[in-house]
C-alpha cells in the first residue's frame, strides 16, 4: 500500500509565494514520473507541472515563469515552488507519482490566493 501526504497548502496574498510538498510512505517501486496537477470550482482538473526520471520538466502555460517542480528520489518526495501567486492559481492542488505499474494520488490540498 503506498500513501502521498501532502502539505503546505493555506492563504497567501497575491504576489506571494508558497511551497507544496508530497511524500510517498510504503512500498513502492522506482518512481517515473512526478507531478502535480490542480481542479478549481467548477473546473476540470489539470496539469501543473511534471518532472521526469532525467530532471526534464513541463509546466502549464499559465504557471511558466513561476512555478518549480523538484524531486527527491532518495525521500521519494516531489516538491513545488510557487511564487508570484494569483488568485487564478487558486484551487486544490494533488501530487502524482507513476511507476511502471501504477499511479497514486495525494489527497489534495487547498491553495487560496486572496488579499
Amino acid at each position: 500500500q503506498v500513501h502521498l501526504v501532502e502539505s503546505g497548502g493555506g492563504l497567501v496574498q497575491p504576489g506571494g509565494s508558497l511551497t507544496l510538498s508530497c511524500a510517498a510512505s510504503g512500498s513502492i517501486d522506482s518512481i517515473n514520473v512526478m507531478g502535480w496537477f490542480r481542479q478549481a470550482p467548477g473546473k476540470e482538473r489539470e496539469l501543473v507541472a511534471t518532472i521526469y526520471n532525467n530532471g526534464q520538466t513541463n509546466y502549464a502555460d499559465s504557471v511558466k515563469g513561476r512555478f518549480i517542480i523538484a524531486r527527491d528520489n532518495a525521500k521519494k518526495a516531489v516538491y513545488m515552488q510557487m511564487n508570484s501567486l494569483k488568485p487564478e492559481d487558486t484551487a486544490v492542488y494533488y501530487c502524482k507519482l507513476e511507476t511502471f505499474r501504477f499511479h497514486y494520488w495525494g489527497q489534495g490540498t487547498q491553495i487560496t490566493v486572496s488579499s
